[in-house]
């Protein structure tokens, strides 16, 4: 180790921060370099957007409720934490999703990826297109190709190949959950860069996808559980890495105010940076991790680099509307995971998820768990109605589209607020640009988290992990000062 510890401050205390401070312990110390960690949260708690409600015997999620089990960084900490045998997936008797059209519940056809059918005679048998628009899909075994490495949006990218019934009706639901955006403005490289690639290599995305390597589970309607979770809840995974980090100093209720550069020489003893906080106190750093959402952190870094490229990037707000109701009074049959509202539905609600039937451990026998979401991009005004006033929408929207008129035994509900970033076109160019400027202006300044490189738990981890251990291995390489190696 070397002789003085490497002062770090990370600042932000979600996901992302919470899993820079475990990884950067981790190769930090790997690299022979003994790291005295501060993690800054502007939150009273730590966590972030994850917080688990135990209630009645009801386990439930007020954020996120559920990551993806291809995207393996978050099965690889929960393992590193020996947590990984609380991992739970969803009911195999729940695959089916629902979309709704024109006010009914039709099956998703197996076999969809993102709108993209791999499996024909379901996707002509569906209800949930026109016989044109089936047609205008098939177009695309015809539509010559996109050869441009050009960024695009998502939404171009589906409507160019499959027309806009299969965006409106299929694309846009199925990715209303993950980005509550906009499909027409959300950048494809940012995203789902693969398709791009499936058309380049096989001029037509249906045929790229029936013959060659499906890129995506996403939404698949296939056998295999696409999601996971923790039994007790995601915020087990927090409340592990925080008994984790106990030697790691934890400031709760200020956040970063201002970063001010010290000094230009890394080697001399004194540290580079100087981060002061909203409480006053002055936090001396060698490396700084900035984990926050993208408007905050632009805020810090504005005096130094040009932040144009996280200026770009724009927050969509969205609740989550949990209700439980006694089994005994819903007529509906559950026999799938939920359903999805496009957009030109015109409800209150984006999605219901059929909680209690997706995740069994969620709720006792006898009872039942929703959860509906609100609010998308262009559609946010109701996340900020008086709790009564958006727990009726919801109910109304839960009656006509499913029976329901029992009154739930409670509702929970929870603001998300500014916590879905929606990704322009060009925005990888733009995040690597702000990058190369920051390690050239800010050396051992790094930004990162569910604003740059892709917005699942899964995501911020791995950027995290990365982000560390390139820091890392970067410090090992400098040689050290003359009486650090003595």
């Amino acid at each position: 180790m070397t002789a003085s510890p490497r002062k770090v401050v990370i600042i932000g205390g979600g996901l992302s921060g919470l899993s820079a401070a475990y990884y950067i312990r981790k190769f930090y110390r790997e690299a022979g370099i003994q790291p005295e960690l501060t993690l800054v949260e502007k939150d009273k708690v730590l966590g972030g957007k994850i917080e688990t409600l135990h209630r009645d015997g009801f386990v439930i999620e007020k954020g996120p409720d559920s990551f993806l089990a291809r995207k393996t960084a978050m099965v690889d900490l929960a393992r590193e934490l020996e947590l990984d045998h609380e991992l739970v997936s969803t009911n195999p008797n729940a695959k089916k999703t629902y979309i709704l059209q024109r006010g009914k519940l039709h099956p998703m056809p197996a076999g969809l990826v993102l709108g993209i059918p791999t499996e024909l005679k379901p996707f002509l048998k569906s209800g949930l297109v026109s016989f044109s628009g089936k047609m205008r899909a098939m177009m695309d075994f015809v539509i010559p190709p996109r050869r441009s490495l050009e960024d695009e949006s998502l939404g171009d990218l589906i409507e160019r190949r499959l027309g806009t019934e299969v965006l409106e009706n299929m694309t846009e639901p199925l990715l209303a959950g993950i980005y509550a955006g906009d499909m027409r403005k959300i950048s494809l490289q940012a995203t789902f860069p693969q398709f791009g690639e499936v058309e380049r290599q096989y001029g037509s995305l249906i045929r790229g996808m029936t013959t060659g390597k499906k890129p995506v589970e996403t939404h698949t309607g296939t056998k295999k559980s696409a999601f996971l979770t923790f039994r007790q809840g995601l915020q087990s995974l927090v409340h592990a890495l925080i008994h984790d980090l106990h030697e790691v100093r934890q400031l709760t209720g200020t956040g970063a105010k201002s970063i001010r550069v010290l000094g230009e020489d890394a080697s001399s003893d004194a540290s580079r940076y100087e981060v002061e906080l909203d409480s006053g106190e002055l936090l001396q750093a060698d490396d700084v991790y900035i984990t926050v959402q993208n408007f905050a952190a632009a805020e810090l870094l504005r005096p130094h680099v040009d932040v144009s490229a996280l200026d770009a990037v724009n927050y969509v707000s969205v609740a989550n509307v949990v209700m439980a109701f006694t089994k005994k009074d819903i007529v509906t049959e559950y026999d799938g995971s939920g359903f999805l509202v496009p957009r030109k539905e015109g409800r209150n609600i984006t999605a219901c998820t059929w909680t209690s039937t997706k995740w069994l451990h969620t709720s006792p026998e006898d009872k039942v768990l929703l959860r509906c979401y609100v609010g998308r991009s262009g559609d946010e005004q109701n996340v900020e109605l008086p709790d009564e006033a958006l727990a009726e929408l919801v109910r109304k929207d839960l009656k006509e589209i499913m029976g329901i008129t029992a009154a739930p035994l409670f509702t929970e509900i929870t603001r998300l607020r500014s916590s879905m970033p929606q990704y322009p076109v060009g925005h990888p160019g733009r995040i690597a640009g702000l990058r190369r400027e920051l390690a050239q202006k800010l050396p051992g300044v790094h930004a990162f988290g569910a604003g740059y490189d892709g917005i699942g738990m899964p995501d911020c981890i791995k950027q995290a992990k990365l982000t560390a251990e390139t820091a890392a291995a970067g410090l090992q390489k400098r040689p050290e000062p003359a009486e650090a190696m003595v």
